[in-house]
């Protein structure tokens, strides 16, 4: 499983522990990630992403998970969230 956010495309980063000595030795930060039950308000159903906690703060900012999904960028959703988006497109459309 990718160590990847799936709405705000957060990875891992590189960088160098360093010592009091100032020796340099590689590591990685990784993003702080959990699973989340997150609920479309248009859909009427839960979904479960694996997310940062930025961008779950993000979501509650932005007023749930329907409009951060609209004003997201297509390139930084995984493929499950950007299914979201579309069928919440969808279902906003009137007929």
């Amino acid at each position: 499983m990718a160590r990847r956010c799936e709405l705000t495309g957060k990875g891992p980063m590189v960088g160098n522990n360093v010592s009091h000595a100032k020796n340099r030795t590689r590591r990685r930060f990784l993003p702080n990630l959990q699973v989340v039950s997150l609920i479309s308000d248009t859909l009427g159903q839960t979904f479960k992403l694996r997310i940062s906690n930025a961008a779950l703060r993000s979501v509650d900012h932005r007023g749930g998970l329907d409009s951060f999904l609209a004003k997201a960028k297509e390139t930084e959703l995984s493929a499950d969230a950007l299914k979201i988006k579309k069928n919440i497109e969808k279902a906003q459309v009137p007929a």
